[in-house]
């Protein structure tokens, strides 16, 4: 069998509709897994899925809200119907500029309920089946933002900080069950959503603001979503089947390297 397969594997991806949890998706189904994807934009995982299966791969798209746990549960249910869930990928996100002064409570409640209740959410729909199982693997995006002060990113980092803490946790509590946890620490990754933001908030200054969150990657340059999805596949196949626990940075180097 070639390395890192997930043949005969169930996958749960959140917000694989675009960028990073697309390029996840597609690198897992295309080391055999049964892809799932929950994302509250289902046009856009109804594309990733006609491109993994307009290449002979195997994946399904379910509109879900993380946030809500009713409905997280239900779709996890009717997904695992054949077989328990093998491997959960929270990496649904949603980001946020300012400080604390900036940030409007309403703001901080909508980080709060999608990148912590949401991981929150599906681990608690996922975990029961996984310890009847008897094996399972949690892979959880956090963000460099989790271990290191980034300027202008509070409700931002408050999550990520959670995220991490919440890897910890799940990898102590579950490790006699055979379900390890990791976690992954992206720096910048050149996404949709970064173009967007970039095109939101320094508009006819696009290239020169591109040029300048590119470098503050001691590498030079911003990473690809290809390249966490790498991460990711080595992380939650069997070959890293002595891993839990721990938060992988990838990020050119910023968390070790800013200071030099």
């Amino acid at each position: 069998m070639a390395m890192f397969s997930l043949v005969n594997k169930r996958i749960i991806i959140t917000g694989g509709g675009s960028g990073i949890g697309q390029a996840i998706a597609t690198t897992f189904a295309e080391q055999g897994a049964t892809v799932h994807i929950l994302d509250t934009n289902l046009s856009g995982a109804l594309q990733t899925v006609k491109e993994i299966q307009s290449a002979g791969f195997t994946a399904s798209a379910h509109q879900c809200d993380v946030t809500k746990y009713t409905e997280v549960s239900s779709v996890v249910m009717e997904i695992s119907k054949e077989s328990p869930v093998d491997v959960l990928i929270n990496n649904a996100g949603i980001a946020h500029v300012g400080t604390v002064e900036s940030t409007d409570e309403e703001a901080f409640d909508r980080l709060y309920n999608v990148n912590v209740k949401g991981v929150f959410n599906c681990t608690k729909a996922c975990i029961t089946q996984m310890k009847k199982a008897g094996k399972g693997c949690i892979l959880n995006l956090a963000s460099i933002a989790s271990s290191v002060g980034i300027k202008d990113r509070f409700a931002y980092s408050m999550t990520k900080g959670a995220v991490l803490s919440m890897t910890y946790s799940i990898a102590k509590d579950y490790i006699e069950d055979n379900i390890r946890c990791n976690s992954i620490s992206p720096g910048r990754v050149h996404t949709p959503f970064v173009d967007g933001f970039i095109k939101q908030n320094y508009p006819g200054a696009e290239a020169e603001m591109f040029e300048k969150l590119s470098k503050t990657q001691p590498i030079g340059r911003m990473g690809t979503p290809k390249e966490i999805a790498a991460l990711a596949l080595y992380l939650c196949s069997d070959e890293a089947g002595f891993i839990t626990g721990t938060d992988y940075p990838i990020d050119g180097g910023f968390i070790k390297l800013n200071g030099k």
